[in-house]
């Protein structure tokens, strides 16, 4: 028994060392932050992983790919810048050829050259970069089947749908099938109800006149300009710029040629498909931007099978519209363009007759009822003072009543719609 029995308790001195299980802390310490490491190694590797999927997906997700495994080179990149818009977007023709390659460009002159590889994960991933174009022009991104242009654009021709020649710019079909019937309409709601198309013609005969009509009409009038007129490509740009839709008008032969004459380069039936086909041209080339052309005057001439073929043939390879303006009961141009699937309007009324306020009113408040009554109306007018005013005004009224006034393409039998 120990000696110390009588010792007051707490008073006993341990022996100097090591405490029981004292080597053993630091090593439970240690296993802690290991596993502690561990844990926090894991989530990160998770996150990372997690962060370049969702970045993988995001970025194929922007751009499909048709195969994988084929080679971008410069090559094929060279070849597809001088191919034209027309391949933008499209796979290189050369792609595919290095089937063991994880990259495939699709480059073009859109302005972008696109590649794409595999990550460590397998994930394709898109890359986009700028390239330099070799003519430095901007790329114009359109989609396909679109109506009408962009107002900073609208004063300005489509390339897409232009072909240079002796007698200007003229309009042709481009390679995708686009028209300027299209390209250069102006928009409208789509909505159901009574539609009103007003066409007012005779603009570029006089400067005042022109200038005036243009600043007062609402954009919603279409508006054509005499192929015979002045200063037609100025006062184009800025009817284009106010938003207006605009037609060409080409002076055509009447039944009393040439006591009444339409003016110079009047297509004729004696001139023969050659010599109208030359001044036809001429008078497109006057201007661009034009959904189609109207006729002055043209009685005989497009009663004429013979004469009209020619050029409906042209309008209609070049996806123009032909408008009639009602005045020839004998026209064959709805026939024509039934059959050559030319998109066709043809106007109910002539509004200003008389030159007179009152009287330009009772034909407008006549075409308003005749729209209602058959859904669309088209009423032609010349561009006098007093015709402009009255149907600006007469405009804004209509409006106000539900009735939507459109341009001459909205209302167009169109056999390609």
């Amino acid at each position: 028994m120990d000696k110390d029995i009588h010792q007051p308790l707490g008073t006993r001195q341990r022996p100097v060392g090591k405490r029981p299980g004292a080597g053993k802390s630091w090593v439970s310490g240690l296993a802690v932050i290991s596993v502690i490491a561990a844990i926090l190694g894991v989530a990160s590797w998770m996150a990372i992983t997690a962060f370049d999927i969702e970045r993988s997906e995001t970025v194929v997700a922007s751009q499909s790919l048709h195969t994988r495994g084929s080679a971008s080179g410069t090559d094929g990149d060279a070849a597809a810048d001088a191919a034209g818009p027309a391949n933008a977007g499209e796979p290189d023709s050369d792609a595919g050829s290095a089937s063991d390659s994880p990259v495939q460009s699709r480059s073009g002159q859109s302005g972008g050259r696109f590649d794409a590889t595999l990550d460590d994960q397998g994930n394709e991933i898109t890359t986009v970069t700028p390239v330099r174009r070799q003519d430095q022009r901007p790329a114009l991104l359109t989609p396909p089947d679109r109506i009408g242009q962009h107002p900073r654009l609208a004063h300005l021709p489509d390339p897409a749908i232009a072909e240079n020649t002796a007698h200007g710019v003229l309009p042709i079909r481009g390679e995708n099938g686009e028209r300027a019937f299209d390209i250069y309409a102006r928009p409208w709601s789509g909505a159901r109800g009574a539609r009103v198309a007003i066409i007012v013609g005779g603009l570029g005969l006089s400067q005042t006149g022109t200038q005036e009509a243009i600043a007062t009409l609402p954009e919603e009038i279409t508006l054509a300009f005499a192929a015979n007129g002045n200063s037609l490509k100025r006062w184009m740009q800025e009817a284009r710029r106010q938003g207006h839709e605009i037609l060409l008008q080409v002076p055509f032969e009447p039944f009393d040629y040439p006591a009444n004459d339409p003016g110079p380069r009047t297509l004729t039936v004696a001139a023969g498909p050659e010599a109208n086909l030359e001044d036809l041209h001429a008078a497109m080339g006057r201007i661009s931007n034009y959904t189609g052309i109207t006729n002055f005057m043209g009685g005989r001439f497009l009663s004429d099978p013979e004469a009209l073929e020619p050029v409906m043939r042209d309008l209609a390879d070049r996806g123009l519209m032909f408008v009639d303006d009602g005045t020839s009961a004998q026209s064959l141009t709805d026939r024509f363009a039934r059959t050559l699937g030319i998109p066709f309007a043809a106007a109910d009324m002539v509004l200003d007759a008389t030159q007179e306020r009152g009287y330009i009113l009772s034909r407008l408040d006549d075409l308003e009822r005749s729209a209602r009554r058959n859904g669309t109306a088209i009423g032609v007018a010349s561009a006098f003072g007093v015709s402009v005013e009255a149907i600006a005004a007469w405009a804004n009224e209509a409006k106000a009543r539900g009735i939507e006034i459109v341009s001459a393409s909205a209302v167009a039998d169109d056999p390609e719609r």
